[in-house]
């Protein structure tokens, strides 16, 4: 249903392009990125070498209904290709965004594919439910979802939120948040509503919805001489006969200083504990992850970031490194990870991804243009 509306709503706008064209702005604007990978432990069979093409055309379009509200929209389109030395390793063509936002002072609405993100959470994030963020990419990219989301802004410190989100198996979801911003912090608190009975992976980390389910947030963020965040979520599915785990709960605890060092070396660190707990067994399961960051930009162009993952239950450590150099439309960037290798996973070799990123030691060379 979200889909059918979103597209009618889309084409309408679009038909009333050329009649409105000379006294509105259109934009158009995309990202073209290429990297090149050379890794040390690929799958088998494949090469050492792998590069990466990426393309995203945009078009977006603003329409002033009068001075205190706005119609606008986006659509974009995702063009994917991936080489494993001469072979094509995967190839993509997809929609990436296509929404129609209608805004007034008090007032947001949008519909169609598009972005949804919140909680102050870094890089291990409880509520990730709904996006692919990641502050290692230099990108910034992410999937959208295809929904319905209404925001209010009672007032300068408080705005409500609801949605309804079209899954791929065409379910609707719903949910809200609230977020109030006072002189001690910024408060959220968050709900959402499942109805899929397949089972899903939720969020960016290893947790498995078995079927139907309830998900429940709270986030709270400080900033101040030094930076401090929690993120906690709490996951439910009333499949009680599941064999696995059906219930999950996520905590993030967060802080980051600047130090004035040069132009500021911003020191950043991240703890998540993750619980899984079976309501059939009783049985529990307990996972927990840090991320230790710094950050600094040098001179005007360049951009320098170091960040450490641990894997504290597999003592797994994940090291990432990236020197970035942007100019203008243009961003060169140099990143370099060390990572476990695939025989450190305790999966057969066939359930890992392809891609050599993840696995050993990786050199990438990423160049983006923005334009």
């Amino acid at each position: 249903m979200i889909k059918a509306l979103n597209t009618a709503a889309i084409l309408t706008i679009i038909g009333m392009l050329p009649s409105v064209a000379l006294s509105q702005s259109i934009n158009l604007k995309g990202q073209l990125g290429g990297s090149g990978i050379l890794g040390n432990d690929p799958a088998e069979g494949r090469s050492s070498f792998e590069a990466q093409l990426v393309y995203i055309p945009t078009i977006s379009f603003y329409h002033p209904l009068n001075d205190e509200r706005l119609l606008d929209l986006e659509l974009a389109y995702r063009l994917n290709r991936t080489y494993s030395g001469e072979d094509l390793l995967a190839s993509a063509e997809k929609p990436y965004r296509g929404w129609i936002r209608y805004s007034t002072q008090g007032v947001e609405a949008r519909l169609g594919l598009q972005k949804i993100a919140f909680g102050p959470a870094q890089f291990l994030r409880p509520t990730s439910w709904f996006d692919t963020l990641d502050l290692r990419d230099p990108t910034g990219q992410t999937d959208g979802v295809e929904a319905f989301r209404l925001r209010l802004f009672p007032s300068s410190s408080v705005s409500l939120w609801s949605w309804a989100i079209n899954s791929t198996m065409d379910t609707l979801s719903y949910g809200g948040r609230a977020e109030l911003s006072m002189a001690s912090g910024d408060w959220g608190i968050t709900y959402h509503q499942d109805p899929t009975q397949r089972p899903q992976q939720v969020g960016l980390f290893p947790v498995i919805m078995p079927g139907p389910n309830n998900r429940f947030a709270l986030d709270y963020r400080y900033d101040g001489f030094i930076g401090f965040w929690f993120e906690g979520a709490a996951l439910a599915s009333d499949k009680s006969d599941f064999p696995g785990f059906n219930r999950y709960t996520l905590a993030t605890f967060g802080g980051d200083f600047t130090l004035p060092l040069g132009n500021g070396v911003l020191l950043m660190t991240e703890t998540m504990s993750i619980r899984g707990t079976s309501s059939k067994t009783s049985e529990t399961d307990d996972q927990t992850y840090s991320v230790f960051m710094a950050s600094m930009p040098v001179g005007l162009l360049h951009q320098l970031m170091a960040v450490t993952q641990i894997d504290w239950k597999s003592e797994r450590i994940f090291y990432y490194f990236r020197w970035g150099i942007t100019y203008d439309y243009f961003s060169i960037n140099f990143l370099f990870s060390a990572s476990p290798k695939r025989v450190d996973y305790d999966f057969p070799a066939s359930y890992l991804p392809a891609s050599l990123a993840g696995f050993g030691n990786v050199l990438n060379l990423m160049l983006i243009y923005n334009h």
